[in-house]
């Protein structure tokens, strides 16, 4: 059984620590074996890709690398600011929730 993590695939996030530091951006993908998560404009790196079909020039292109989940804080829907996130029961389904504003988070 693979692990619960705080953020998913889609939600906006805060970078609270390293060298992107303070940026926000949204969540790609997430690696739930590695702890990784990829975010949108966090984290670039240079690549250096050979002609092919798709860029048949080659050359440097820039990338998002993951980022490690424990520097990674959620967006308060209601306030844009980073915040811890809870679990609690409704309806019997477990909802991810702000710890801030108490607000569910979709």
């Amino acid at each position: 059984m693979q692990k619960k993590l705080h953020i998913k695939k889609g939600d906006q996030v805060f970078v609270n620590s390293g060298e992107y530091k303070g940026q926000k951006g949204r969540v790609l993908t997430v690696d739930r074996d590695k702890n990784r998560a990829i975010v949108e404009g966090v984290n670039m790196v240079s690549k250096h890709t050979k002609p092919n079909a798709k860029s048949p020039q080659g050359g440097i292109t820039k990338q998002e690398a993951p980022v490690h989940i424990s520097n990674l804080n959620l967006l308060d829907p209601s306030t844009g600011e980073a915040t811890r996130i809870g679990r609690k029961l409704k309806d019997n389904k477990l909802v991810r929730y702000s710890k801030k504003s108490g607000e569910e988070i979709k």
